[in-house]
C-alpha cells in the first residue's frame, strides 16, 4: 500500500546516530526520549504526523503519547524499510 506523504511530517523516533546513519528523506528527528518536551513543537506540524523508528515499537509508543496530548492525526508508520518501501 502507498502511503501518501505530500502534506504529511515525517518523524523519526530513532536516537540521533541511527538518524545520522540512515532515515527518511526529509525526515526530523526527535527521539523517543525528547517526545514529551516537543508536545508544542507536535501541535504545530503539518497534520498528518508520520512516526517511524528501526521496528515500529517506539513509533507506537510515541503515536499513543501524542493521542493522550490531543494530537490524534498520527500514524505510526512502522520501521524505516517498510516506510521507505511503502513510499515507492
Amino acid at each position: 500500500m502507498k502511503k501518501d506523504f505530500k502534506n504529511a511530517t515525517i518523524v523519526d523516533v530513532r536516537t540521533p546516530e541511527e538518524f545520522a546513519g540512515e532515515h527518511f528523506p526529509d525526515a526530523i528527528n526527535i527521539p523517543l526520549e525528547q517526545v514529551q518536551q516537543n508536545i508544542e513543537k507536535f501541535k504545530e506540524m503539518p497534520k498528518p504526523v508520520i512516526a517511524y523508528c528501526r521496528s515500529g515499537n517506539r513509533s507506537g509508543m510515541v503515536v499513543a503519547m501524542l493521542k493522550q496530548s490531543g494530537i490524534n492525526e498520527v500514524i505510526n508508520g512502522g520501521g524505516l524499510d517498510e516506510l521507505l518501501q511503502s513510499s515507492k
